[in-house]
């Protein structure tokens, strides 16, 4: 069959809209026909060559949609169910699995731009285009293993329970999760674009008495503000290491989140705790950076550690935000600035660069 998707040739270049062919979903696959992908800053670290990666590539890994057909021997969704993109996969199966850590499963280890025959689903004439994550979400319809589509309520609008696929787990889960972060605690939040704005939310609803949000536009913090924080520190004008200390107060914050992805945030994430204090990388660096810090500061227990997809158990992490929004009890639909078709994916990118929105989503 045909399908129209955004096709990343070259870095530095804009993604070309095209018509592709899509082949049958092989054993343990399944066809989507996707709703909505949301425009994440993942996917522009292969646009901008900062992440290496086989191309040419669909893009897109923020999804979600409706599964037309399933290959031999898939078991756990049927045509017809609403499902959410798993950008992880989770075989169930594994040491990583079975040990309750799924967002590090052993299919982890598997080229994640191909299915698991070690080939694509993708054609454009003789040329084989990959799977970005496994899910190639700005496409019309693509094809996925079974383990990276995870079945959500038909209730739940598929243009808004998209965010969950990416955004909205990876900077909820790390509260949750990794860090677990009790009633009381201090927070300091670095990046509060659409991701970071999940973490300051996620750490308004366990309980957290300081949240800080740290960020250089204005703009973005004042949606910090509006989803949770109760101080908001602009680095551009002021040292944000030494504001977050003397907001936080007995040397700095519990815990520090840092969805920026540079060497300087992370650091500054670090030196913001204080002796015993946790600071949790959830943002995705260009390859080869390296971070310099004291040794020191972790003969003091401090504790440096970094999360995937939430670090939690995202078959069923995902359907429980969902349900929380459907309950009125997490602000997903306040996430959106903006809805555009494919055709405007590369607009959408330019928009997210500048700081102009939450999150865009690529409605089909």
């Amino acid at each position: 069959m045909k399908a129209t998707a955004a096709v990343l040739y070259e870095p530095k270049k804009p993604l070309v809209i095209e018509e592709v062919d899509l082949l049958d979903p092989g054993p343990h696959e399944v066809q989507v026909r996707w709703v909505a992908n949301g425009v994440c800053h993942s996917d522009y670290h292969l646009m901008s060559g900062d992440v290496p990666h086989p191309l040419p590539v669909v893009l897109g890994h923020e999804a979600a949609g409706v599964v037309e057909r399933i290959g031999p021997g898939v078991e756990s969704v049927k045509p017809g169910d609403h499902v959410c993109s798993s950008y992880i996969p989770s075989c169930g199966k594994c040491g990583y699995c079975i040990g309750g850590q799924p967002t590090m499963c052993a299919l982890r280890d598997k080229p994640r731009h191909l299915m698991l025959d070690g080939t694509t689903r993708f054609r454009k004439g003789s040329t084989s285009i990959n799977h970005y994550l496994q899910v190639a979400g700005f496409a019309t319809h693509s094809v996925l293993m079974e383990e990276s589509v995870i079945p959500i309520r038909k209730d739940a609008p598929l243009d808004v329970a998209c965010l969950v696929s990416c955004g909205v787990l990876a900077g909820a889960g790390p509260v949750f999760n990794r860090a677990k972060v009790p009633p009381g605690a201090s927070v300091a939040v670095w990046g509060c674009g659409g991701v970071g704005l999940n973490t300051i939310q996620a750490a308004k609803l366990v309980g957290a008495g300081k949240i800080i949000g740290v960020d250089v536009m204005p703009q973005k913090l004042a949606w910090a503000e509006e989803f949770g924080a109760t101080h908001v520190v602009n680095a551009a004008t002021e040292d944000p290491v030494a504001r977050v200390q003397a907001i936080a107060g007995s040397g700095g914050v519990d815990f520090a989140f840092e969805l920026v992805g540079t060497q300087a945030t992370i650091e500054q994430a670090v030196l913001s705790t204080h002796r015993g204090g946790t600071a949790v990388v959830v943002g995705v660096c260009p390859a080869g950076t390296k971070i310099s810090l004291d040794p020191t500061l972790f003969l003091q227990q401090r504790v440096l550690t970094g999360t995937s997809f939430g670090g939690g158990h995202q078959r069923t992490d995902v359907p429980m935000l969902i349900d929380m929004f459907m309950g009125g009890k997490y602000k997903l639909k306040e996430l959106i600035s903006r809805r555009v078709p494919l055709t405007d994916v590369n607009l959408a990118y330019d928009a997210l660069l500048k700081g102009e929105v939450k999150r865009s989503v690529v409605v089909y």
